[in-house]
């Protein structure tokens, strides 16, 4: 059954990642351990784990001490976020095609919803992991209007992934789309703060930018958007050329090189969004969000 997400404007929130200026408050040392997932692999393929010992991390410029960091090679639940406007530079054979190709690359255990997006947003294909029924749901791709892309961003964490956040911390959408975004109420910083917030992963499939680069005043440039947006979660992006190679690679990622750090903040401002940098030993590529918004 299709559902329709009804998309909510946020308030922006300032960013400031300075230390050290007077008259700041810190957050108590007594307070509970921080999460974070974090992709690591080795440069070399070497099959053993990374331990906690090759990684470090800084939170608001300080370093911290990292209580635990595990390997987490359970299922993950992908939202499948594809642009179906008019104007996107991909027909609809090639859109379908990208979806159902991580229908068939999904491990075991994990779950895809289908989500299409133009004005609104459009459930076309419930958690699952059945292959057919994504290869059915696709088919009902119709290319129409304009991308309200941070709008059905929010709505797909507000109605999909946010109630999964006691259950998993391995949640995911892939944006298939050149990142342009027209019309959304939601501002491209409160929806990046509202995934690092959440440490919602973001890939993307990138399609050619159909503003052939034109500046836009108010927001990022279509390519902008999506650097920005994979950057600040830890993501990659893709072209969307090659859709196979692309959900094999993130689909394997996912199972294979996924840990989740955990450390309990120690001498970091209180109430700000903070700079993260997680940091590896030499022969060790890691990835992780870059920012901690204040819950």
């Amino acid at each position: 059954m299709l559902r329709c997400f009804c998309a909510l404007g946020l308030l922006l929130m300032g960013v400031c990642f300075a230390v050290g200026q007077a008259g700041r408050r810190f957050e108590a040392t007594r307070a509970g351990a921080l999460l974070i997932n974090v992709t690591a692999k080795r440069e070399a393929a070497k099959p053993e784990p990374i331990g906690v010992g090759q990684i470090s991390l800084y939170d608001a410029g300080f370093e911290q001490s990292i209580k635990s960091f595990t390997p987490d090679p359970g299922p993950a639940q992908i939202v499948l976020l594809v642009d179906n406007s008019t104007t996107i530079r991909a027909d609809e054979e090639k859109l379908m095609q990208a979806a159902r190709e991580f229908a068939y690359e999904i491990y075991q255990g994990d779950k895809l919803m289908v989500v299409a997006y133009n004005e609104r947003a459009e459930i076309v294909a419930d958690w699952t992991d059945n292959a057919k029924d994504v290869e059915k749901a696709v088919k009902s791709f119709a290319k129409k209007g304009e991308p309200a892309l941070f709008d059905a961003l929010h709505a797909t964490l507000a109605d999909a992934l946010d109630p999964l956040a006691g259950l998993t911390k391995k949640r995911v959408v892939v944006i298939i789309s050149d990142g342009l975004d027209r019309g959304s109420k939601t501002k491209f910083d409160a929806i990046l703060n509202e995934l690092q917030n959440e440490d919602v992963t973001i890939y993307a499939l990138q399609a050619p930018d159909r503003t052939g680069g034109a500046h836009r005043r108010d927001k990022p440039k279509p390519p902008a958007v999506l650097e920005k947006l994979v950057n600040g979660t830890g993501g990659l992006i893709f072209p969307l050329t090659d859709p196979s190679a692309a959900a094999k690679a993130i689909c394997d990622e996912l199972r294979n090189n996924r840990y989740l750090l955990a450390y309990q903040p120690d001498r970091v401002p209180f109430g700000e969004v903070r700079a993260l940098l997680v940091a590896a030993n030499e022969g060790i590529t890691v990835r992780a969000k870059t920012a901690q918004p204040p819950k």
